[in-house]
Parts: structure tokens; sequence; C-alpha cells
């Protein structure tokens, strides 16, 4: 471990590859493949369209090797219909959020999430979702997330035949 702390800040369309890098570490803790070509760049293709257009994100750079990131967390805002409780219908939705393993238990991805939940109350986004793994739940309950009153449930349409 280095004496020196990684840097959070918001990132910019140079910071792509090493994005898609620790989203990768997330899908495959959690055994989904995110090594294909497709993924890839369907991923480098939405940062680069939707960085800054209700798209956050936030990385920690390493502190001695410029350009290479330890940590990251994505939010982006999306239109619903509006609801008693949400007029505007938007709503924030977290996700990519990974750390290198050496990087881990340091405060990185709270740090990243707490700028992220700011980011959000900027924007005047009410409600804030996200999915969490094993490893991440104690980390986003402390930060005050919650089940809902009702499950959430998806179907797949994608055709698998």
């Amino acid at each position: 471990m280095t004496a020196h702390r990684p840097q959070v800040r918001y990132a910019t369309t140079q910071d792509t590859a090493e994005i898609i890098r620790l989203a990768s570490l997330m899908y495959e803790s959690i055994d989904l493949d995110a090594s294909t070509r497709a993924w890839q760049e369907a991923a480098r293709a939405a940062i680069t369209e939707r960085l800054g257009d209700g798209v956050a994100i936030v990385v920690a750079e390493h502190p001695s090797d410029s350009g290479s990131l330890v940590a990251s967390g994505a939010g982006s805002i999306c239109t619903r219909l509006p609801g008693p409780a949400n007029l505007s219908g938007r709503v924030g939705y977290i996700q990519w959020v990974a750390t290198a393993p050496e990087w881990r238990k340091q405060g990185l991805a709270r740090e990243i999430l707490t700028t992220l939940l700011d980011w959000y109350r900027q924007e005047g986004i009410v409600q804030v979702e996200l999915h969490a793994t094993t490893d991440g739940e104690p980390l986003y309950r402390s930060l005050g997330f919650g089940e809902g009153n009702y499950p959430g449930m998806k179907i797949s349409l994608r055709d698998t035949g």
C-alpha cells in the first residue's frame, strides 16, 4: 500500500478504458462475462455519448500512476412517469461501483458514493436506486439505502432461442 491516498474526482472521457476495466471487475464478481467486445463497445459508446448528460462517473485515481484508476462508480438519471412521492418522475440509478482488490476497505467506494449522492441532490433527484452485491450491501445500508415498500421484479425479454 502506498502512503498517498487516491484522488477522488469526476471522470472524463479520457478515463473510459479504465472505467470499463473496473466495471468488468464488478461484473465478474457476480459471474457475468464482461470480456465480450460487444459489451465493451456498448459501454465505451455510452460513456462517450452520455457522460455529463444525465450521467456522472466518479473515479479514484491511483496516487502514483497517473491515468490509472483504482475505484469508480457511475450514476445515471432516467425519467419515469410522475408519482405522488416524485412529481418529476426523475430517478437516479447507481451502477458499476468497483474497487480494485488491493484498494478495498479504505473508504474509496464510500467517498465515490457520497460524491454521486451529492451530484443527485444538486440535480434535484429525490430517489436513487441500485442493485447491491453481497459485498457492497453493508456499505449501501450505512449510506441509507434499504428495501422499498414493494419488491423489485424483472423479466428478461431477450430472445434466448
